[in-house]
């Protein structure tokens, strides 16, 4: 292809930090907020349990009680079906068509010498694409990135059956897109890049500014899934989304050694973040993290079925009255004395948050974890989010098995196999009340993981503590 080089407007460059200032001179971005966030939660939580009880019955091995991976992993010829991924989204980002009824593009070189004049066979060249497009892999690469790779609309990322490292300047750039999945990538050891021209699209080249160094960064977009990808070791945040940004799922993922994990929202001062609605789902919050996982502003945020493995300041974060929707998660504190709390209203007196809907439901606290809740959230705002059976965080272990890159060698894609007991030593007391800590409603104090069993033993204890019990 023939790229004719055209400059980017220089009011654009200027308007960026105005609009932080005054967002009505931007276009309304959030475009996908739903008017009853409660809905998504249900629907999330009855496909859940839908997924459970098959993999309960199923005389097959392979389904693990996941919703996304029991959607498409146990078919055998997923590779020949691949654009089905499409259709096993959840939560707020469970629209993200991505690259679905487009053709697929094969990545078949790794370089990335010319991010203004990308080269037919790269990745740069396909994400730029104006059509839909499911791009793929030939085979297990490292791609060092020159610049930020900025992603158009209507693409899937797909790096099932390879390995695939993406790394370097800026890395990933979601900007005023829409339909998007990114699965399977291992992204990490991202740096700043910036101060050159980056193409966007066929017929655009812009001059980029300085980029913070995210894995992914998200800036006014909608319609999202990052799925099964293993982030670590960025310079910024492993994936931020503000400006508007809404309609996204964070689901299957395995985040490790970083400091500030997950943005989400702009600044204090830009309330049209408020339409903001993310689903954070089945990760991994591994090790060597310090805060983040999320920090939120404004919007809604459903934390439902994740394991926390590791934080050093805090896990949950926020500002400006988020409403956070905490359920069925497994929180392990640190050793630390003082970073036992899960929550932290950041720069906010306790009479301001005091009424911000934070909630905790059916999630298990180990090791002196505890969570703050806050509001009115337990019978208002709440009410038709409620039907979490608690029951479900006794799966966490089966619905997180996976979370990373799937079938990779190195850390963070643990690959398949029998649910795995990650968390030896004392729990503190059972119940929802009590534990060594405070004790707030709606807390577990267990670690209900699955016990050594025969496999015979290990189904009988399911149909107890799921059917019976």
């Amino acid at each position: 292809m023939n790229y004719s080089k055209t400059n980017k407007p220089i009011f654009l460059i200027l308007l960026l930090p105005v609009a932080a200032s005054f967002p009505f001179l931007l276009p309304p971005l959030n475009s996908t907020t739903l008017p009853d966030p409660e809905s998504v939660v249900l629907d999330l939580h009855g496909k859940v349990d839908y997924f459970r009880r098959r993999a309960l019955t199923s005389p097959s091995s392979c389904f693990t009680g996941n919703p996304i991976d029991d959607c498409w992993r146990c078919d055998p010829n997923w590779a020949n079906n691949r654009q089905r991924l499409a259709n096993c989204g959840i939560g707020f980002g469970r629209a993200a068509l991505g690259g679905k009824g487009g053709q697929f593009y094969i990545v078949t070189e790794n370089s990335d010498s010319d991010p203004a004049n990308p080269t037919p066979g790269t990745l740069r060249y396909g994400v730029i694409q104006e059509e839909p497009l499911w791009i793929i892999f030939s085979a297990s690469t490292i791609i060092h990135l020159s610049e930020e790779l900025i992603v158009n609309s209507f693409k899937t990322i797909d790096g099932r059956g390879a390995d695939v490292y993406i790394t370097g300047a800026g890395c990933i750039t979601l900007q005023f897109v829409s339909n998007v999945i990114i699965h399977n990538i291992h992204i990490h050891h991202c740096v700043p890049g910036g101060n050159a021209n980056v193409r966007s699209t066929p017929t655009h080249v812009g001059h980029r500014g300085r980029s913070d160094g995210d894995g992914i960064s998200i800036y006014g977009s909608r319609n999202l899934w990052i799925d099964h990808c293993s982030l670590s070791h960025c310079t910024d945040g492993l994936i931020d989304a503000i400006m508007g940004s809404t309609g996204i799922t964070i689901s299957n993922n395995y985040f490790s050694y970083h400091d500030e994990v997950m943005l989400l929202g702009h600044s204090d001062d830009y309330s049209p973040d408020s339409g903001l609605q993310v689903t954070i789902a089945f990760n991994h919050f591994g090790e060597e993290l310090n805060q983040r996982m999320p920090r939120v502003r404004f919007g809604y945020v459903h934390v439902v079925n994740n394991d926390f493995t590791d934080w050093k300041i805090y896990a949950i974060g926020g500002s400006m009255n988020p409403t956070v929707n905490s359920q069925g998660n497994r929180y392990t504190a640190p050793s630390d004395m003082n970073a036992k709390e899960v929550t932290k209203r950041v720069n906010t007196d306790e009479k301001v948050w005091d009424s911000w809907n934070w909630r905790t439901e059916g999630d298990i606290m180990v090791n002196g974890a505890f969570f703050v809740p806050s509001g009115t959230g337990r019978d208002g705002k709440y009410a038709k989010a409620s039907s979490v059976d608690p029951k479900s965080v006794g799966m966490i272990d089966q619905l997180t098995m996976n979370a990373g890159v799937l079938g990779s060698s190195s850390r963070g894609g643990r690959g398949r196999g029998s649910p795995t007991i990650l968390h030896g030593g004392s729990y503190d007391v059972v119940g929802g009340g009590g534990g060594n800590y405070y004790g707030y409603n709606g807390m577990v104090y267990d670690g209900v993981s699955v016990p050594n069993l025969s496999p015979y033993g290990l189904l009988l204890w399911q149909l107890c503590y799921f059917v019976v019990c």
